[in-house]
């Protein structure tokens, strides 16, 4: 058998152990291992790399913006900065038609600027916004859906960890790519509560009313929200502006949230130990992942996998056009199957150099910006896509009463805004770059 036969064959292999339910990051590392040992008839290359392998990964100096970013997203769920944010939003929408939910995007949205993680962000605001969604009438299925849209924005506003992840891989400017997720991240937002607005009018019995509230109780629940701006402002001002780098800046957020965090009363030694226990998980479950896909990755292009694929595609005539189109459908399904970082980390090494080689008019740090947007907009809505969208489970187990079905009626609604905007950022690259 041949290495290039055996890379491909590893795929559905990979797919089978992710059926069974194996961790991502136990399936890519068992998949490069197995590879190697086949490809190279013996234990001594995998071995050498399993030697370098972790050295070589945990050594980049960037990868230490993860675990500063879940630790400031930690001390700002505890802070009560997820409670402001949708009782702000709450007074200025909430007595519109859809209003709460409106609102609770426009939380999620404020949430996800000091969080980085989509399933964190719909799993804190849920526990915040999902009473008083059903407190007001809002049915099951709506709210639910409602929030595991709004949760795809933790991932898309930056300070976001799929976009550091992205840039490690594409050597890109971790900077630059923050800049370019900001608009798509605002589109997102809005194209969320156009789909509210039109849904319950379609459907009005979903959704309750709530009365309005005093212009003087608006500007208090408004200024509540003033350590977000703050911590947000500092963070990606700080690293847009020079001040200091994509890692500094995310240990300043994560200072900055704690001391909020204990000058709010809200931070004590039960919390704190909480707090760094959580961060230490996710940060391994991540390192795991990368550790895994590092040694799958380079198990494929021992076996020339992606630069066969690029060939291959390149020699089919297609247009450039095309060709992302394609990608992106792949993403999309994919996204249904697994998670975001895993995605990532298994596919850019692969499709990223067959990017490179077309010609879009753009620059390659251009291309590389553009496309990683891209990627990540199309992971989020995978991330909501029935049938296995993982938003969808993380906030339907939060409302056990709501069928899983009447969350997927709704939730298409939102997917739909999300084709839409996905074709006018592929359409229009600029709306994208206009800040690099």
């Amino acid at each position: 058998m041949s290495d290039l036969t055996l890379g491909y064959l590893s795929f559905p292999f990979l797919l089978l152990l992710i059926f069974l339910r194996a961790p991502i990051g136990l399936a890519m590392l068992l998949c490069g291992i197995g590879g190697l040992w086949f490809a190279t008839d013996g234990t001594t290359v995998f071995m050498a790399r399993l030697k370098s392998e972790v050295y070589s990964t945990f050594s980049n100096y960037n990868l230490s913006i993860i675990p500063m970013f879940l630790l400031m997203g930690q001390f700002a769920t505890h802070s009560g900065m997820s409670r402001a944010l949708f009782r702000a939003a709450e007074a200025w929408l909430g007595h519109r038609k859809g209003g709460m939910a409106m609102a609770a995007v426009g939380a999620c949205a404020g949430f996800g600027a000091i969080c980085g993680s989509s399933l964190a962000t719909a799993a804190t605001m849920s526990r915040v916004a999902l009473p008083e969604l059903r407190k007001y009438g809002y049915s099951g299925g709506f709210s639910t859906a409602t929030l595991a849209a709004g949760g795809t924005l933790g991932i898309l506003i930056p300070p976001s960890v799929i976009l550091v992840i992205y840039a490690i891989l594409t050597e890109q400017n971790i900077a630059k790519l923050f800049a370019a997720a900001f608009i798509p991240g605002i589109l997102a937002a809005l194209g969320y509560m156009l789909t509210i607005a039109i849904y319950v009018r379609l459907y009005p019995d979903q959704a309750g009313t709530k009365e309005r509230m005093p212009y003087g109780e608006r500007a208090k629940a408004l200024g509540a929200v003033w350590p977000v701006l703050v911590v947000f402002g500092l963070v990606v001002g700080g690293i847009y502006n020079g001040w200091f780098t994509p890692t500094e800046g995310a240990a300043v957020g994560a200072m900055g949230t704690g001391l909020i965090a204990f000058f709010s009363r809200s931070l004590n030694w039960a919390v704190l130990r909480e707090s760094i226990t959580e961060t230490a998980t996710g940060t391994g479950m991540i390192f795991f992942i990368v550790l895994g896909a590092g040694f799958y990755n380079g198990f494929l292009a021992l076996t020339q996998v992606p630069q066969e694929l690029s060939g291959w595609v390149t020699d089919q005539g297609f247009s450039p056009w095309t060709i992302m189109v394609l990608i992106l459908v792949f993403y999309l399904l994919l996204g249904c199957l697994m998670d975001s970082l895993s995605m990532i980390l298994l596919t850019v090494p692969i499709f990223w150099p067959v990017i490179s080689g077309l010609d879009f008019g753009l620059t390659t740090e251009e291309l590389a910006i553009w496309f990683g947007i891209m990627v990540l907009i199309v992971v989020e809505v995978g991330l909501i896509t029935p049938p296995v969208g993982m938003n969808l489970f993380i906030i339907n187990s939060m409302d056990k009463e709501t069928p899983m079905t009447a969350t997927y009626r709704s939730v298409l609604f939102f997917v739909g805004s999300d084709v839409v905007r996905v074709f006018i950022l592929l359409t229009f690259p600029a709306i994208t770059l206009v800040f690099i």
